[in-house]
């Protein structure tokens, strides 16, 4: 009994993806190839109509491709780049039904069952599809059948339209490739004589079944409807934002954060839903003139507390001009990260919050990335043991871990007057005479090797903690190699 009566599917296969998507860009005349490095080697990874002409196939490599064609212009493949762009044509054919899934990375499957009337039937669907494509610069090969097997196989063995309840008359000359084996598989049915659909499908299943497994049978009763095959569309990204039209123009700040408090709410509970937090939200006001002005919020963390988030309007939102009045406005979460449900704990987190909500008041008026805080690093040269972080985007990390004393003030390293390897009992420093009262150490400090840096090129450095007597404690170090005194700090 068939099955997928009633059902229809579209294929599309788009063989030359990749080098469509740079040739849109940066049109090239003549034979054209993304190559991609692979085991070591650089090999063809997709080519233009006129690279294939010319004898050039994927999977080839460079320098061979360049020995057949000399003119052959090349660029790098970037995969992310094509999946990205397989997205946008998903997104594009959504226009014909909205249930449109992913074919691997180089096709996308249709369900049109209940769509195809609203293009004046299949055939004047199909072609409105290829002229499209054409128009954007992308090559595409389509198949329509009742079953996404049937379609998957017209598509790239002979793009065609298979009538409604009769696959096999559309599929039965086509190659067993077409019912997407493995290559082992075809070549062993081959082998057999099994070169056709329509043979694989007059030999005795038994026999086959014990000696390929289910696989072929599987693939052969998918194609024609024996067994269903699911389409799952791909869902689209969730959408923080909301809209919101007045009946009557607002001019007051209080309504306008009123409003806004409204929509905030609304796109709070849709990432409290998704498990996401909001790092930068705009807030558009439409006035009644059309003029459109925005208030643009950045987040030290991600949030999604509308209490918490409101008050840090009020300061753009006092700026804005409202003219003749508001009738429209318009809130977005324009970037979002994962903010994944926490447990709670006896252990306040109060202080933290309010530290982070301080630092997006202030991030709104100097810039987040001018609030930064001091965190320790993994080195025991004094210049490297802390780095200079954001602190929206960075998290206090623990205790400072150091083994010796070090100065509250580091600065460059200042030359005084000394010789020998212990610290001058008297010397000059910042236009001061000073008098070593006690002198604490050496501390011996070696360069880090694999780090090229001109101020450690003396080598070894033997650090002092002098007190003076007149009450400075300062941090000088010797260098023994190239002999000479210096002061890098001063202690507290």
């Amino acid at each position: 009994m068939f099955d997928g009566i009633g059902r229809r599917v579209v294929s599309m296969w788009f063989p030359r993806l990749a080098s469509d998507r740079v040739l849109r860009a940066h049109p090239v005349d003549g034979p054209f190839a993304l190559t991609l490095k692979q085991n070591n080697a650089n090999r063809i990874y997709c080519l233009n109509a006129q690279a294939e002409r010319l004898g050039l196939h994927r999977g080839m490599s460079v320098s061979d491709a360049r020995a057949f064609c000399p003119d052959l212009q090349s660029r790098p493949a970037e995969p992310r780049s094509d999946m990205r762009f397989l997205h946008v044509l998903r997104r594009w054919a959504t226009r014909y039904c909205p249930w449109v899934g992913l074919e691997g990375d180089s096709g996308l499957v249709l369900d049109i069952t209940g769509a195809a009337h609203l293009f004046g039937g299949e055939a004047m669907m199909l072609s409105d599809m290829r002229r499209q494509l054409a128009r954007g610069g992308v090559s595409g090969r389509i198949g329509l059948a009742d079953t996404r097997g049937a379609a998957w196989a017209l598509a790239r063995h002979g793009e065609g339209l298979a009538a409604p309840g009769a696959p096999m008359e559309a599929l039965g000359a086509l190659p067993v490739t077409a019912l997407r084996l493995d290559e082992g598989t075809v070549t062993a049915l081959q082998r057999l004589g099994l070169r056709s659909i329509a043979e694989l499908e007059a030999t005795a299943r038994a026999p086959l079944a014990r000696r390929f497994g289910p696989e072929p049978l599987l693939r052969l009763d998918q194609a024609l409807g024996r067994q269903p095959e699911q389409i799952t569309p791909l869902a689209e990204p969730p959408h923080y934002g909301a809209r919101m039209t007045l009946p009557e123009p607002i001019g007051l700040q209080g309504d306008v954060m009123a409003g806004a408090a409204r929509l905030l709410e609304r796109i709070c509970d849709r990432l409290k839903a998704q498990e996401a937090g909001a790092r930068a939200l705009c807030l558009t006001l439409r006035r009644v003139d059309q003029e459109a002005q925005s208030v643009e919020l950045r987040l030290a963390r991600p949030l999604r507390d509308p209490a918490r988030i409101l008050p840090l309007f009020e300061r753009g939102v006092s700026k804005v001009e409202a003219g003749y009045g508001i009738d429209q406005m318009r809130l977005e979460a324009t970037r979002v990260e994962p903010l994944p449900v926490q447990q709670l704990s006896h252990v306040s987190t109060d202080s933290r919050a309010r530290l982070d909500d301080l630092v997006s008041r202030l991030g709104t008026r100097i810039g987040l990335e001018n609030i930064r805080r001091f965190l320790p690093a993994d080195s025991h040269i004094p210049e490297r043991g802390f780095i200079v972080a954001p602190a929206a985007y960075s998290r206090p990390e623990g205790s400072w871990v150091s083994l010796r004393p070090r100065p509250l003030r580091l600065f460059a390293p200042e030359p005084i007057a000394g010789s020998g390897p212990r610290p001058p009992q008297h010397f000059r420093w910042r236009r001061m005479r000073l008098v070593t009262a006690r002198a604490t150490g050496p501390e011996r400090i070696a360069p880090e090797w694999w780090l090229e840096d001109d101020n450690w090129r003396s080598g070894l450095r033997d650090y002092w903690h002098v007190e003076t007597r007149q009450g400075r404690r300062l941090w000088l170090f010797h260098t023994p190699q190239r002999p000479g005194w210096f002061v890098q700090g001063e202690f507290a």
